[in-house]
């Protein structure tokens, strides 16, 4: 599900009757509270029995928050745990410790890094580190934790060339900065779950200046990016939050892609730098 305002959620819906709640109904609700995402899993009957109550009374309570049925509570939070919520995404199940939760994330790092460049197709990454090593400017995009992805590529970036930009910045609005953009520009935009709604505006912004665009973008997105190159990383976790090691090691490529074709002025540029590293004594 895309940066759209979702209906308004299971969560908010038991919340705002709560109080006047019967002791039935507060035990579907608290269980419903704590772990909303399972409930796209269980059946009513499952539902009732975790509970200890009715098949009936699952089915009232229900309706009193506003469901045609369960199956529609159920499409409603099967939707949540798509858009990446990570209370959604956690479970009831308990949680494995020890060597059985590090090795179990371990696979999933492999699983997601292999998956990953299985379905990218190499000339894509060349394309792509082309387009960046000639751009006239690049601008990095990204918000929430792809804030943090976009900031470490695009310092990877400014070691071989100049023109490496980030959005958005602290403090100031948007409009400044796409108004810059230009047909010979590079914008590189993380659109990973869960996306915002600035993301589709400054990608309608980029593709009405002529700008070229690479949307990185996890293993479950569906919308039409509007992008010159889509590369899609797996980011399945046994857990609440995304694993992101697969994106990082695309960042990692392409960094060291783009090295190897700025040639001669980037390895300039990386002497200077080291240069000015020594003389203002910074390590």
């Amino acid at each position: 599900m895309e940066a759209h305002s979702l209906p308004q959620s299971l969560s908010a819906r038991i919340r705002s009757c709560y109080e006047d709640l019967s002791p039935t109904d507060r035990r579907l609700a608290d269980l419903m509270l704590e772990y909303p995402g399972d409930i796209a899993s269980y059946s009513a009957s499952e539902l009732a029995r975790l509970t200890n109550v009715s098949n009936a009374a699952v089915s009232r309570f229900v309706q009193r928050l506003g469901f045609r049925n369960y199956e529609e509570l159920r499409v409603l939070a099967r939707e949540a745990k798509s858009w990446g919520s990570p209370l959604y995404l956690m479970n009831h199940a308990p949680a494995s410790n020890g060597a059985d939760f590090v090795n179990s994330h371990l696979q999933a790092c492999a699983d997601n890094v292999s998956g990953t460049f299985q379905q990218i197709d190499p000339a894509v990454i060349d394309a792509v580190a082309d387009a960046v090593a000639t751009a006239r400017q690049v601008w990095l995009v990204g918000f929430r934790n792809s804030y943090f992805l976009a900031g470490y590529l695009r310092w990877q970036f400014v070691q071989v060339r100049d023109g490496v930009r980030l959005l958005p910045v602290a403090g100031e609005t948007l409009g400044e900065y796409t108004a810059c953009f230009e047909p010979s520009d590079v914008v590189i935009v993380f659109g990973l779950r869960r996306r915002v709604k600035e993301i589709g505006k400054i990608t309608t912004a980029a593709r009405q200046m002529g700008s070229k665009i690479a949307y990185i973008a996890d293993h479950g997105m569906t919308a039409d990016t509007s992008a010159d190159w889509l590369l899609r990383c797996n980011t399945r976790s046994h857990g609440p939050l995304d694993n992101h090691v697969a994106v990082l090691a695309l960042c990692h490529i392409l960094a060291n892609q783009v090295i190897v074709r700025t040639g001669a002025q980037g390895r300039k540029r990386l002497a200077r730098i080291e240069e000015m590293h020594e003389n203002l004594d910074e390590f």
